[in-house]
C-alpha cells in the first residue's frame, strides 16, 4: 500500500491539475464578462435548426467533443512532423495546420453553445468554461501565427509558435476534460439514475390531467406524467441536458418542453424533437392498477 497519514489526515490531497482546474472555478471575477458573453449567444442561437445541429440533437449526444478531435489531432501531428519529419514533412504540416485551422471554427461554435446553456447557478463550470475557450482561443491564434509564419518562408518561427501553441492546447484541453469527466458537461444527466425494472406505483390515476404534466416519485426516480389520446404517458422527470425538471415545463402537441432550455421531447418515447439535449429521455412503460399508475423502465 502507499504511505499514507491515517485517519488524522486533514487536508484531501487533489492532482495538481485537478487541483488548478478547481481553482479556475473559483474566479468570480469571470462571473460579469462570462454572463454578458453568454447572453449574446443565447440571442444569437436560439432553439431551432441552427442550435440543434450545433448541440447534436441530431446526432444522439454532444457534438462538441467529437469536432475537438479534428484541430487537436491535426495540430497535434504537425507538430510532431516538425520535431521528426525533416524538411520533406514541411509541406505536411502546413496543411494539417490549415486543415485544423478550417475545423477549428465549427468546433468553437458547438462549444460556445454549449457553454451559454450554463446558468449562473453553473458558476463553476461557467468559469471553467470560459478560461477553456480562452485558452482554445490562443491556441488558434498561435497556430494562426505558425501557418503565416512558414508560409513567409520563416520556419524556425513557425515551429516555435506552433510548439507554443501545442503547450496552450493542452491547458485548454485538460479544462475540456474536466468539464465533460468531473463535471458533468455534455453527459446524459440521467445516465446514473436506476430506473426501475419492475412495475412501480407512482401517482394517483385521477391525478394526471389532459393537458398538462403531473410530476410523481416511482421509487426512488423523479418521473413526470401526462395524458392524451386515451393513454398515459411517463417520461424520467431529469432532463437529459442538463437535468432541468421537466414537471414544471409546458405539454403540446404530445410533447413537453423542459423550462430550463427548451429542449422538446415526445411523451411517447422521450425522443428528442427539438434540442439543444442530445440524448432522448428515458421513457417508462406505464399501466393502471386499482386506480394507481405504475410504471417501470422501458427495455
Amino acid at each position: 500500500m502507499p504511505e499514507t497519514k491515517g485517519w488524522s489526515a486533514t487536508r484531501p490531497k487533489q492532482p495538481r491539475l485537478h487541483a488548478l482546474a478547481e481553482r479556475v472555478g473559483r474566479l468570480d471575477q469571470l462571473d460579469g464578462p462570462a454572463e454578458a458573453v453568454a447572453t449574446k449567444v443565447r440571442g444569437a442561437l436560439e432553439p431551432g435548426v441552427v442550435k440543434d445541429a450545433l448541440s447534436g440533437a441530431w446526432l444522439g449526444h454532444a457534438l462538441h467533443p467529437l469536432l475537438t478531435d479534428i484541430p487537436i489531432g491535426t495540430w497535434s501531428s504537425a507538430t510532431m512532423l516538425d520535431l521528426v519529419g525533416g524538411r520533406r514533412a514541411r509541406p505536411a504540416s502546413e496543411r494539417l495546420i490549415g486543415i485544423g485551422l478550417l475545423a477549428a471554427v465549427p468546433t468553437a461554435l458547438s462549444g460556445t453553445s454549449d457553454w451559454a446553456d450554463t446558468t449562473l447557478a453553473d458558476a463553476t463550470v461557467r468559469r471553467i468554461g470560459a478560461v477553456h475557450a480562452i485558452a482554445n482561443t490562443a491556441a488558434l491564434l498561435l497556430y494562426g501565427g505558425s501557418l503565416a509564419a512558414r508560409r513567409r518562408g520563416r520556419h524556425g518561427r513557425g515551429v516555435a509558435l506552433g510548439l507554443v501553441g501545442s503547450g496552450v492546447l493542452a491547458a485548454g484541453g485538460h479544462l475540456g476534460g474536466h468539464l465533460s469527466y468531473d463535471k458533468g458537461v455534455g453527459v446524459d444527466q440521467t445516465a446514473f439514475q436506476a430506473m426501475p425494472e419492475e412495475w412501480t406505483p407512482a401517482v394517483s390515476e385521477q391525478e394526471v390531467r389532459e393537458g398538462s404534466v403531473t410530476h410523481a416519485t416511482a421509487g426512488d426516480v423523479d418521473v413526470v406524467l401526462a395524458r392524451g389520446d386515451g393513454r398515459i404517458y411517463a417520461l424520467a422527470d431529469r432532463c437529459t441536458h442538463r437535468g432541468g425538471s421537466l414537471s414544471g415545463g409546458t405539454l403540446a402537441d404530445g410533447c413537453v418542453a423542459c423550462p430550463l432550455h427548451g429542449s422538446i421531447f415526445r411523451m411517447a418515447d422521450g425522443a428528442v424533437v427539438r434540442g439543444p439535449a442530445g440524448s432522448p429521455q428515458p421513457a417508462f412503460d406505464v399501466r393502471v392498477e386499482e386506480g394507481m399508475v405504475e410504471v417501470r423502465a422501458r427495455a
